[in-house]
């Protein structure tokens, strides 16, 4: 099975989130991401969710969703195709001894220092899993304290667009900006 990241455009109502989870929770899928957020128009989210399963399973996932009044389209994004990022936000133990070491490998990764403390720092890096975690095997020696991510969010690159996936595409198209 293998990772998939659906972007599904829905209506910005009370309720979306949850009715589109509740779809996923009823159908046993399971959703190894979910991120939601309003888009350039304001009467529409944007909601990426990022799967595993196979082709069958997938096409099954946006059948599924395409019958929910609220879904005007969904875009399947692939790794070539597309940009996807999340954030992530580490503690890491760190005090005057190897405080410049750690704050070196963070460089490399175009970690931000968001938080000093004497005993410890918090970084935000942003970027695709492998380079999460490619920082978090670095830096794991000195101590990792807490991690959190969220969900990734994902563009088609090039000129297409998740509206070109809507049954009303001359009205997505005609009434954005």
């Amino acid at each position: 099975m293998s990772k998939h990241v659906l972007s599904v455009l829905v209506e910005n109502q009370p309720g979306v989130l949850v009715r589109i989870a509740s779809m996923f929770s009823r159908r046993e899928f399971n959703i190894d991401s979910l991120s939601v957020g309003v888009t350039e128009a304001p009467e529409f989210s944007r909601i990426t969710v990022v799967v595993h399963g196979d082709e069958t399973l997938i096409e099954q996932m946006v059948k599924q969703l395409l019958k929910m009044p609220v879904v005007k389209g969904v875009q399947r994004l692939g790794d070539a195709s597309s940009v996807c990022r999340g954030m992530t936000m580490i503690k890491v133990k760190a005090d005057d001894t190897n405080r410049l070491d750690v704050l070196k490998m963070a460089e490399l990764f175009r970690a931000h220092v968001v938080d000093v403390r004497p005993n410890a720092l918090i970084f935000e890096i942003t970027g695709d899993d492998d380079k999460v975690t490619a920082f978090l095997q670095l830096i794991a020696p000195y101590g990792v304290m807490e991690v959190i991510r969220t969900g990734l969010i994902a563009l088609e690159r090039g000129e297409h667009t998740i509206y070109e996936h809507c049954e009303e595409r001359e009205y997505y198209g005609k009434n954005l900006l």
